[in-house]
């Protein structure tokens, strides 16, 4: 099935957090009762801190500068969406032959490639999900996409996030993810430019369509495992998985 992406807002026009949240169970109802639509939101949110399931107490912000912190139902722990990061919410059904670990390391995939496009080289960190950077002269092992999802009943829910010039301030605030010891970047922090959200959207579009045509593909090699505080758990027949954003 083909995917329908729907850039929704960006910029003076980002989408509150609970009201992309709201469209997506609308639009998951829709794809479990048998629409043949494959929705894939595309957005920014006003600076907003979400904590999944795993979230730890002393995880959270102290001070979340005004932004609010909200509690949902995907897995892993807390993380932070604003405005110059691109969010990316799949509402996709899964076909039976793919696991949900495939799907997602497609999407991280999908991200690496996309940053591969603006030469910044990535791979995935086993143990800890999103795409990462190796340690090098410019700092730690960092983060610059992420992964939190939900699938129930076989449809996904939630996504993904990529860092392009999001303000890195805001993560000094938490403990991403509950993991204190790498750290977190974006494209324009890397590439020295400013990145903008809207120069990412191509990219973006073009190999996630790529890697959720569930066709084979050669996965970029893995950078040396890490432990991940977050686990993945399963209960009444939903899967929630502990694959957060950072």
């Amino acid at each position: 099935m083909t995917l329908d992406f729907r850039e929704i807002g960006f910029g003076p026009e980002a989408i509150d957090y609970m009201a992309a949240w709201d469209l997506q169970r609308e639009l998951h109802q829709e794809v479990v009762d048998g629409s043949e639509t494959q929705p894939v939101l595309l957005l920014e949110h006003p600076p907003v801190f979400t904590a999944g399931r795993r979230t730890k107490p002393q995880d959270r912000p102290v001070d979340p500068g005004g932004a609010p912190v909200i509690d949902v139902d995907r897995g892993g722990e807390i993380t932070f969406h604003g405005p110059g990061q691109l969010v990316g919410y799949p509402i996709v059904r899964l076909p039976d032959h793919v696991k949900v670990v495939d799907y997602v390391r497609r999407v991280e995939e999908a991200l690496i490639a996309v940053c591969a496009d603006f030469g910044v080289t990535s791979a995935r960190v086993p143990g800890r999900s999103g795409v990462w950077l190796r340690a090098d002269d410019r700092g730690p092992e960092r983060k610059i996409a992420a992964i939190g999802i939900r699938v129930r009943r076989g449809v996904t829910m939630h996504g993904f996030s990529l860092n392009c010039d999001v303000d890195l301030g805001w993560f000094d605030r938490f403990v991403p993810c509950g993991i204190s010891d790498a750290g977190v970047t974006s494209l324009s922090h890397e590439l020295g430019r400013d990145v903008p959200v809207t120069e990412v959207l191509a990219p973006v579009r073009h190999h996630l369509a790529d890697l959720l045509a569930w066709g084979p593909y050669v996965a970029t090699p893995d950078y040396e495992p890490r432990p991940d505080p977050a686990k993945s758990h399963a209960s009444s027949g939903v899967a929630v998985l502990s694959y957060p954003a950072r």
